[in-house]
């Protein structure tokens, strides 16, 4: 029998960073330069196959860098069960701001047992010279450790770098956390397996996936 989830995701981040080109590459396999500043919020919707029972629809909210911390985020965060923290590696500003938006994420939405919604964390524009930040990208995994996230993905939606696998990776979370869910109201529930296996190339690290 198969099983179909909603999950809701969040992709936030400062304003410019990528996240309307990381979501329109994900979901419609196309890049621009020339998208427009995000207003308030958007989002799309990317239908696929888990495995051979199990159908994911990902909601992928895409949320205004310039809307951060405002109270309307409280809405928009609303029945969220992840989230995706995307910042620029030629801007060391919003690297800066990164544990600012995991603090403001983990103030306005929980899971149903009380745990922070899973988040991966992506270094984007990956493509571009690294501008002096090259030197933090190795720091990524005790960052990550230390502010809360399941991993980190160096991307590139201009190459289609590592998108799949990072939201594999934050799917592979939040089924995790759904599993476990279950298990605590019904000891028989079955585990899922997923395929977590990426040809995609590039530096990351999720702690659902195999090393």
């Amino acid at each position: 029998m198969q099983q179909e989830h909603l999950f809701k995701v969040l992709v936030i981040g400062d304003l410019g960073v990528g996240k309307t080109s990381i979501i329109k590459r994900y979901v419609h396999q196309i890049f621009s330069q020339h998208y427009r500043a995000t207003i308030g919020v958007d989002f799309a919707l990317k239908v696929f196959n888990w495995d051979s029972h199990t159908v994911i629809r990902l909601q992928l909210w895409d949320i205004a860098g310039q809307e951060r911390y405002g109270n309307m985020t409280r809405v928009y965060y609303r029945e969220a069960v992840g989230a995706l923290i995307v910042f620029d590696v030629t801007r060391a500003s919003t690297f800066d701001a990164v544990p600012k938006w995991k603090d403001d994420l983990d103030s306005k939405v929980t899971l149903s047992n009380g745990k922070t919604v899973p988040a991966v964390l992506l270094a984007n524009k990956s493509d571009q010279s690294r501008e002096g930040l090259s030197t933090q990208i190795p720091k990524l995994d005790s960052f990550c450790k230390e502010n809360g996230f399941v991993g980190w993905f160096e991307t590139s939606a201009k190459e289609n770098t590592n998108i799949e696998a990072a939201i594999r990776c934050l799917v592979e979370n939040i089924l995790a956390h759904e599993e476990s869910a279950a298990c605590d109201s019904d000891p028989d529930t079955v585990t899922l397996s997923g395929n977590n296996n990426t040809k995609d190339r590039g530096k990351a690290r999720c702690s659902a996936c195999p090393k």
